[in-house]
């Protein structure tokens, strides 16, 4: 038995009754910010499954703004049970003398959890129409939570709208990158802000993919590890996104459901009417939030313990939440520019032949010959040579005509990445107003010839081309 193993089954010794042994632990597929892993057990006499949820590598954090920590989310989880949300059991919190790290241990559900399949799996058909009622009718629930007598008020910080949108805006800033989209959406959603809230418990991650169904409707909300008090429209808009409606672009709550059926399900549980405006500008803080997340894998691929192959991989999906946010701020036609004709070079071989091999290497022997985590990460690896592939080809030609489009804004024969700074830097401090001729017809060409990139097969770039 390995040293994790070890120290997993002591834990579970003490905390969970009638335990007798551990059979077996495995890392799964999914988490990019926290780690997953099924359990399998013998409890009295008979086989058991559990999961666990960890911190990445086995760290122990520090709770800070926004990452109240994974005690606290266990916290929230035993809450919400209690009030009638769907949850599994959490048996086991980790302490710092278990030496595994921040985590806890909870009863494994079955049921569907990858947003693809819950808006295409024959066997949710039948109940697929009731869906989007049925979490407006559970975050209705989450958001009645008494937060002082529940404890939440002690574990959960206080955020704004305003307060989110600059920690969001302030968190992106620091990782010293020119994306004038993102800032641009950061000016329109604080010129928007509404600042007539009720303070709730808000999920903060609601979203088809943290929620996990079955024939019956919801089985269990998951993954409450950025919940916080602040205003509950943000749970409602953050399930409209269109990063979670899995390419079902024209059914708004997660792929599967209408606006209207999540407002009534909402309504008839909490009381309240809903703003349809209030819910599309936390759609668009949805994107722009995202956005930036994405951007923070990638930063942790650098700087953190975890580096999987899963980080950089997200965070080039940034491009998919700046192009939903053109299509809701400044939709409009695009010319797209297409690859240049590599077959042109000489060498050999080539360099887009080279990262094919590499890509056709993982995706026919690695993938064919591995199951669980490998797979899943061999098949993110080949998309990421697909990106590579696409830019190598796409890129130049795109960089000399964003050169054209940005200059024109700009009296000045600085590089392409210093006028990108400028606009930057100018739309933060607002001595760009957000009118200035040109600039939506930049960002628009710019983003979506970017998603072009990075992820052609997106329903936003698919919408901003149509």
């Amino acid at each position: 038995m390995s040293e994790f193993d070890e120290k997993l089954q002591a834990v579970l010794a003490r905390d969970f009754p009638g335990f007798e042994q551990l059979v077996k632990s495995e890392r799964l597929s999914g988490g990019a910010s926290q780690e997953t892993y099924r359990i399998e057990a013998i409890v009295k006499g008979e086989p058991k499954y559990l999961a666990m949820r960890r911190a990445p590598g086995g760290e122990s954090v520090v709770p800070s703004p926004g990452h109240p920590g994974l005690a606290a989310e266990a916290l929230l989880m035993r809450t919400a049970l209690q009030a009638g949300v769907p949850e599994p059991k959490v048996y086991s919190v980790l302490d710092k003398n278990d030496g595994l790290g921040d985590g806890f241990v909870m009863e494994w559900l079955d049921g569907v959890t990858l947003g693809a399949k819950v808006v295409r799996d024959p066997s949710l058909d039948q109940i697929r129409p009731t869906l989007a009622r049925r979490c407006g009718e559970i975050l209705a629930k989450i958001h009645s939570i008494e937060l002082d007598a529940s404890g939440v008020s002690e574990v959960l910080d206080l955020v704004s709208p305003v307060d989110y949108v600059n920690q969001t805006w302030e968190r992106y800033q620091e990782y010293e990158t020119a994306q004038p989209m993102i800032d641009y959406t950061g000016r329109w959603l604080l010129d928007n802000l509404s600042a007539e809230f009720e303070p709730c418990l808000v999920h903060n991650d609601f979203r088809n993919g943290n929620v996990m169904f079955d024939q019956d409707g919801i089985v269990a909300v998951l993954d409450w590890e950025v919940a916080h008090i602040g205003d509950p429209m943000r749970d409602l808009g953050w399930i409209c996104t269109n990063s979670w409606r899995f390419g079902r672009s024209d059914l708004p709550v997660g792929g599967f459901g209408s606006y209207q059926d999540l407002f009534d399900g909402y309504e008839s549980v909490s009381g309240k009417k809903i703003d349809p405006e209030r819910v599309r500008w936390w759609e668009v803080f949805g994107s722009f939030w995202w956005a930036v997340g994405c951007l923070g894998m990638a930063e942790h691929y650098r700087s953190g313990p975890d580096k999987t192959v899963e980080r950089p991989a997200i965070g080039r999906r940034s491009s998919e939440c700046q192009v939903d946010c053109v299509n809701l701020l400044i939709p409009g036609s695009v010319e797209l520019i297409g690859p240049s004709n590599q077959t042109e070079s000489d060498e050999m071989p080539r360099v887009e032949e080279l990262l094919a091999s590499v890509r056709e290497f993982l995706r026919q022997d690695v993938m064919n010959e591995t199951s669980g985590r490998t797979n899943f990460l061999a098949r993110v690896a080949s998309n990421s040579l697909d990106i590579a592939i696409r830019e190598q080809q796409i890129k130049p030609q795109l960089a000399a005509a964003a050169d054209k489009r940005i200059r024109a804004m700009f009296n000045s024969n600085d590089s392409l990445a210093e006028l990108r700074w400028a606009l930057t830097r100018g739309l933060r401090d607002k001595t760009i107003a957000l009118d200035t001729p040109g600039l939506e017809e930049y960002l628009r060409f710019s983003v979506v010839n970017q998603a072009a990139i990075d992820q052609p097969g997106y329903s936003g770039f698919k919408t901003a081309v149509s």
